[in-house]
């Protein structure tokens, strides 16, 4: 079993779940931390062993890595990328990969193995629902709507010193708490064809410059997408993915997956703790499944399932959607 030497940019509350996974796995060692805060980065480092550093230069120039996890904000995913995979040092980051398209042609073109936490494609919950779909019982999809309907507060943008910036967070519900259930709807309808979307910030005006509403009629080749978020709700409600099928529907609410047959009678199945970690409750446990299968690509060369490939349809339709919600095209 080869033993992957690791570090970890970006010190803030993801990469305790990113750190708490690796420390769990056997072919790991957690190396190092980087942080701009250098007492975040020394917090981890006591918590789970390793060296701590003030920026990711000074990490990449002491340590000799394998793999470097990326959570710092959005605008640095990819020149941080860029800087790892130039050494040769494999690179999984955080969403969103990128925040515009131009860094979308740049981050196409990195080398090495390149993984993408696009977590939710490993939960439960979605697994199970592939299946059902895989199984044809349920016949050809011919739709599908989302809604993703959360609270966030003035404090969340204004204390981050990025969030809520078009230059530094690239957009708001949709490309950071959004962007998992954009990709889920892609992954069961396929690659969309086009999007007509607008955009609003209700709640907030004078605090942030980012959406915080946004709707989307979406066109995929099995069907039509309408999908609806935002952060403006009065508390942080279970997200919704349903899909239309011929013979039935099939919903996705929360961790719950409910099967209604043509004759009304429903079918659920609820995978609420097999999802559970201790945090918050929507980043649930597939991060570390998802963090095991990319190594596990590692170890074994295949494809990871969230390489730049495989992200590639729901990166694209996220800038589509911006494209048209901003009146760019």
């Amino acid at each position: 079993m080869n033993r992957f030497r690791s570090a970890i940019v970006g010190c803030g509350g993801i990469a305790q779940v990113h750190a708490r996974a690796l420390s769990q796995m056997e072919n790991v060692q957690l190396a190092a931390y980087a942080d701009v805060k250098p007492e975040r980065a020394q917090a981890l480092a006591g918590q789970y062993g390793g060296r701590a550093y003030a920026s990711l230069d000074a990490l990449l120039d002491q340590e000799a890595l394998d793999v470097l996890h990326i959570c710092t904000p959005h605008f640095l995913h990819l020149p941080m990328a860029q800087a790892a995979a130039s050494r040769g040092i494999a690179v999984f980051t955080e969403k969103p990969p990128v925040i515009s398209r131009a860094q979308w042609q740049e981050f196409q073109a990195l080398p090495g193995p390149v993984g993408v936490c696009f977590q939710n494609r490993f939960n439960p919950s979605a697994a199970y629902a592939r299946e059902l779909l895989e199984g044809g019982a349920l016949g050809p999809i011919l739709g599908a709507r989302a809604f993703v309907t959360w609270r966030r507060e003035s404090p969340y943008y204004t204390e981050s010193g990025w969030r809520g910036a078009l230059a530094t967070e690239g957009g708001g519900a949709l490309i950071n708490q959004a962007i998992h259930t954009l990709d889920l709807m892609v992954r069961f309808m396929g690659p969309a064809s086009s999007a007509q979307a607008m955009l609003a910030n209700f709640h907030l005006p004078g605090v942030i410059e980012v959406e915080d509403t946004l709707a989307a009629y979406i066109r995929f080749e099995a069907g039509s997408g309408v999908f609806y978020a935002t952060t403006a709700h009065a508390a942080d409600a279970p997200i919704l993915l349903e899909l239309a099928c011929r013979d039935g529907a099939l919903r996705i609410e929360g961790e719950e997956v409910t099967v209604t047959h043509p004759d009304g009678r429903k079918e659920r199945r609820d995978f609420a703790q097999e999802n559970a970690v201790a945090g918050k409750a929507y980043w649930g446990s597939s991060h570390g499944r998802c963090i095991q299968a990319f190594y596990r690509s590692l170890e074994t060369g295949e494809p990871f399932l969230n390489d730049i490939a495989g992200v590639r349809d729901t990166v694209e339709l996220m800038l589509d959607i911006y494209q048209s919600a901003r009146g760019e095209r």
